[in-house]
């Protein structure tokens, strides 16, 4: 074997380790959502509402391997609204989906046309879209029998959309995991919920699906959710381990030492004389200590053993990159 020959297995080795490594983080982190918050039941027919995006991609993606060993029996439905956006390549979902043997359905609704004619040039254009979108989904998710609807976001949509509603809200709300849609007809899960957008990032290209980019907000690179995103890989590049601390924090909530008076009792509330653990130490200083672990909140790891992710995952191969 040539010193050449052996570097080149050597790299395909450890390409391939840190692809299965990938892998099974990426199983895990979905089946410890699922599990910890009860997301899909069984005999739920889940759809999965696929953009074209790599997020949604590696969705289905998951799901559906952890659908042949997870412990219950449920149906999957990719979903696909075409909005009919210029040179958008309809054929492209459809052929992939058959590819994979999914049942999908792809819903056609001109609302391009409708959020170019509203809404002014330079404007936003998300808010809209959101709307019409989610109005549709809901609806095709009822014809369709779904008893869930799956979206893409990952755990950094969830720490950019609390970062949004401080900046711009004055209020603390996030993304949540698991909801009831405000109509109160669906339950909407975001199976993605602990993983980071890098891991998918490199998912997508290990895995080549094909990507469909988005001409409405995908081309608005002024969108503050934009610039937010990029505000917090910036932290975390000079402080690794901030996203997972700010995600975490959302799971860690001490109602005491906030100001909603809805949620607490501060008017109404007196010395005990009691010595109290979780009581207010006013004169020190923020224990810089007590950030939870990076890795996901409330975890549940008895549950995780019920998806089959303590078992090894199958080595996937590492396909030659054109």
């Amino acid at each position: 074997m040539t010193e050449a020959t052996a570097s080149t297995t050597a790299a395909e080795k450890k390409a391939a380790f840190e692809i299965n490594k990938l892998s099974k983080r990426l199983h895990r982190q979905v089946g410890q959502a699922i599990a910890d918050f009860n997301m899909i039941e069984d005999g739920d027919k889940v759809m999965v509402c696929l953009s074209g995006g790599k997020d949604s991609y590696a969705l289905l993606d998951i799901l559906l391997n952890l659908q042949q060993r997870a412990p219950i029996r449920f149906e999957l439905v990719a979903v696909n609204l075409d909005q009919k956006q210029p040179g958008f390549p309809a054929e492209v979902l459809p052929n992939y989906l058959r590819s994979r043997g999914v049942p999908f359905h792809i819903e056609t609704q001109d609302t391009y046309s409708i959020v170019k004619k509203l809404v002014p040039e330079g404007q936003t254009m998300c808010s809209l879209c959101s709307r019409l979108r989610r109005g549709i989904l809901y609806r095709v998710a009822k014809e369709l029998g779904a008893t869930k609807i799956a979206l893409g976001h990952h755990r950094d949509d969830m720490v950019v959309t609390l970062l949004m509603n401080m900046f711009f809200g004055s209020r603390i709300k996030g993304m949540p995991p698991k909801l009831v849609s405000d109509n109160g007809e669906h339950v909407v899960i975001r199976p993605l919920a602990y993983v980071a957008e890098t891991d998918l990032e490199r998912w997508a290209a290990h895995r080549r699906f094909p990507i469909i980019p988005c001409s409405l907000c995908g081309s608005q690179e002024n969108l503050q959710r934009v610039q937010t995103k990029k505000m917090i890989r910036e932290w975390d590049k000079a402080y690794p381990g901030r996203i997972d601390n700010m995600f975490s924090a959302m799971g860690n909530i001490t109602l005491s030492h906030m100001m909603d008076r809805s949620l607490y009792p501060f008017q109404t509330i007196r010395a005990t004389g009691r010595p109290d653990p979780a009581g207010d130490k006013a004169f020190d200083e923020d224990d810089e200590s007590c950030a939870t672990p990076a890795g996901g909140v409330n975890s549940a790891e008895p549950q995780v053993v019920q998806w089959g992710l303590t078992q090894q995952v199958p080595a996937l191969p590492v396909e030659p990159q054109e």
